[in-house]
C-alpha cells in the first residue's frame, strides 16, 4: 500500500510538471521535488549542487567531495510512527544518470548518513539513498525508552528510505529506475538481509558484506567473550600478548609460507595449551587463566544444554591493527569495540538500564531476554527468501575470515540454511557466498580484502565483473550469469602509494581456489576454483 501510495503521489507531481518538460529535456527541475507529497515523509530541502563544490555536512575531509559532478541533493525526513525522525538524502544525477539506484547502510549503531558512499554512488552514474536510521548518536543511548525507534534502526528505516527515494527518482527523472540495488556490510549487512526478508520486492540486487544478522545471539556471544576475558581480571589477556598468540598460530598451521595469513582457518586446530607460561609471566606466554580464556574465545558461546549460541572466533585473525586488540581484547578490560556493542545493547536496549554490569549476566537468560525484547525487529537470520527469489532478486554475501568483530562461521551457517531450506538447485539461482582468506571486517587485515565491495576510486583492480563482486551483483541481475569466481587482491602501501602484490580468485562457496602445482603463488592465474575436500 505504501508504494501504491508512493505511486499516485508522483503522478501527481509530474502531471504539474509536464509542461515545464516539454520544453526542458532535462529532468524535473531538482528545487521543485520540494512539491512532492509523500507518505509520512516530508522532502526538507531539494538544491542544484555545481560540480565540485559540495560544502561536506561536516568536518569529512574525503576529497572525493571536489571532484563529483552536478547533482540534485535531497534531503528529507520520514515519520512512520510518532517517535520517529528518521534522516534521509537521496542524490541524483543531473546528467549521465546510468538508470539505476544504489541504497547504501549503515555500520554499527548506526545514527549518521554515509555522505562518503552517496559521493561514490553519484560519482558513477548512480541515483543513491542513504539514512541515519532515526537518530543522530553513534551509540546506543537513544535506545532508552523509545522502542519506535528501535523498530527504526532494526528494520524500518532502511525500508522508509527505499520507497522516498524510489518515489523521488521517479519524480526527478520521469521514470522508475532500471535495477535497484543494495550494498552494505556489518550491520548493513544486517539491514541488507532484512530489505531480502522482511521487504523482498525492495531491490533486485542485494551484497551484504559481513552480516551481523543473528543479532541477538551475535551479541549475546559478545557477552559470553566478555566474560571470559573480563569476569576475572586473571583472565584477561593484554593486547602485548597478541602478536605472540599470532606467530603461534601461524607457525602451527601455515608453517614456511610467507603470506601471513590462512587460506581456511578451519583447517586450523590450534591448541592454546602450547603458549603457557612454563615459569614467569611475560608477552610471550599466557598464564593458565589466559588459556582457559582464549579456548572460550575459539570455541564460541554454548548454551547450558550445550546448544551452539555464536560460533568462536577462527584462530588466524588475531595479530594486526583492526585486529584482536581493537575488537576483542582492548587496550583494557571492557575497553575494546566489542566490549562497547555489547554493553550498549543489554544496557540499552535489552534492559534499559544504562548502569547495567553486563558481567553478570547470565547468557542463556539474556539470550532469552535479548530475544524477547528484540528478536523480532533486529534479527534477519530466517533462512527462507523465498519471496526475494520470486521477485527476481540475487543475493551475494561475501565475509573475511580474519573477521574479529562478526565470525565469518556465522555467516556460513546462515548460507547453509539458505540453501537447505531452497534446494541445492534453486539456491544456485538466486545466491552466493564468497569467503575471503586474510581479510578483517570488511575490508583490511593482511590478506585478500580488495575485490569491488565498495565503489572506490583506487585504480588498483579493473572494475568489471571478473574482479568487482558489486559488478559481478549487476551482472547477475542484468545478464542472468552468476558469478563462481572475483579476483581479489592484498594491497600493502609502500612510500605513500598502495599496491597490489598478491591476487586470487575468491570462488563461489564451497569452493575454494586451490594452487594448479605450477607458476607464481601470487598471481590468481595460477589457481583454478575447486571443490574442498
Amino acid at each position: 500500500m505504501r508504494r501504491i501510495a508512493m505511486i499516485l503521489s508522483v503522478g501527481v507531481l509530474l502531471a504539474a510538471a509536464a509542461r515545464g518538460q516539454q520544453a526542458n529535456k532535462s529532468p524535473q527541475s531538482c528545487q521543485a521535488l520540494v512539491q512532492l507529497s509523500l507518505p509520512d515523509t516530508t522532502i526538507l530541502k531539494a538544491e542544484a549542487v555545481k560540480a565540485g563544490k559540495l560544502t561536506p555536512p561536516s568536518d569529512d575531509k574525503n576529497p572525493i567531495y571536489g571532484t563529483l559532478p552536478d547533482f540534485c541533493r535531497v534531503t528529507a525526513e520520514s515519520h512512520p510512527s510518532t517517535d520517529s525522525q528518521i534522516k534521509i538524502e537521496v542524490w541524483l544525477p543531473l546528467n549521465g544518470w546510468n538508470g539505476r539506484f544504489l541504497g547504501l547502510g549503515n555500520g554499527g549503531f548506526a545514527g549518521s548518513i554515509g555522505y562518503a558512499g552517496l559521493a561514490r554512488a553519484v560519482k558513477r552514474g548512480y541515483a543513491s539513498g542513504a539514512t541515519d536510521t532515526g537518530h543522530s548518536t553513534q551509540g546506543a543511548e537513544w535506545a532508552l525508552g523509545h522502542p519506535e525507534k528501535v523498530a527504526d534502526y532494526g528494520y524500518r528505516g532502511i525500508h522508509e528510505m527505499t520507497l522516498s527515494a524510489e518515489a523521488i527518482v521517479q519524480a526527478f527523472y520521469g521514470r522508475a529506475p532500471n535495477h535497484r540495488y543494495f550494498s552494505s556490510c556489518s550491520n548493513g549487512g544486517r539491514e541488507a538481509l532484512m530489505e531480502a526478508q522482511r521487504f523482498p520486492e525492495d531491490y533486485d540486487g542485494i551484497l551484504a558484506g559481513a552480516p551481523a544478522n543473528n543479532w541477538t545471539h551475535l551479541l549475546s556471544g559478545g557477552l559470553y567473550a566478555y566474560r571470559a576475558l573480563y569476569g576475572d581480571p586473571a583472565s584477561y589477556i593484554p593486547a602485548s600478548k597478541i602478536p605472540a598468540l599470532s606467530a603461534a598460530v601461524l607457525a602451527q598451521c601455515n608453517p614456511g609460507n610467507a603470506q601471513g595469513f590462512l587460506d581456511d582457518p578451519r583447517a586450523c586446530h590450534f591448541d592454546p595449551a602450547v603458549l603457557e607460561c612454563k615459569g614467569e609471566d611475560t608477552d610471550k606466554c599466557l598464564t593458565a587463566p589466559q588459556v582457559t580464556a582464549l579456548n572460550a574465545l575459539y570455541a564460541g558461546a554454548h548454551a547450558a544444554n550445550g546448544t551452539l549460541v555464536w560460533p568462536g572466533y577462527p584462530p588466524g585473525a588475531e595479530d594486526g591493527q583492526g585486529g584482536w586488540a581493537d575488537w576483542i581484547t582492548g587496550s583494557a578490560p571492557g575497553k575494546s569495540i566489542g566490549a562497547g556493542f555489547v554493553k550498549g545493547f543489554f544496557a540499552d536496549m535489552v534492559y534499559s538500564k544504562p548502569d547495567l554490569d553486563v558481567s553478570k549476566l547470565d547468557l542463556d537468560a539474556a539470550l532469552k531476554d535479548a530475544d524477547a525484547a528484540t528478536g523480532s525487529i533486529m534479527n534477519s537470520a530466517n533462512p527462507d527468501l523465498t519471496g526475494f527469489r520470486a521477485h527476481g532478486g540475487k543475493l551475494i554475501l561475501y565475509h573475511g575470515w580474519n573477521d574479529p568483530a562478526i565470525s565469518a562461521l556465522g555467516t556460513v551457517d546462515y548460507y547453509n540454511q539458505v540453501v537447505a531450506t531452497a534446494g541445492t538447485q534453486q539456491a544456485a539461482g538466486f545466491v552466493r557466498l564468497f569467503m575471503a582468506p586474510g581479510m578483517q571486517h570488511c575490508g583490511g587485515g593482511p590478506g585478500l580484502a580488495s575485490f569491488g565491495q565498495g565503489l572506490t576510486d583506487d585504480k588498483l583492480q579493473p572494475d568489471d565483473s571478473d574482479h568487482s563482486i558489486y559488478r559481478a551483483l549487476e551482472s547477475w541481475v542484468e545478464k542472468g550469469t552468476g558469478p563462481e569466481r572475483i579476483i581479489a587482491a592484498k594491497v600493502v602501501n609502500e612510500g605513500g602509494k598502495s599496491k597490489v602484490v598478491l591476487t586470487r580468485p575468491l570462488c563461489a562457496y564451497p569452493a575454494a581456489a586451490k594452487y594448479t602445482g605450477s607458476g607464481d603463488r601470487s598471481d590468481a592465474a595460477s589457481y583454478v576454483c575447486a571443490a574442498q575436500p
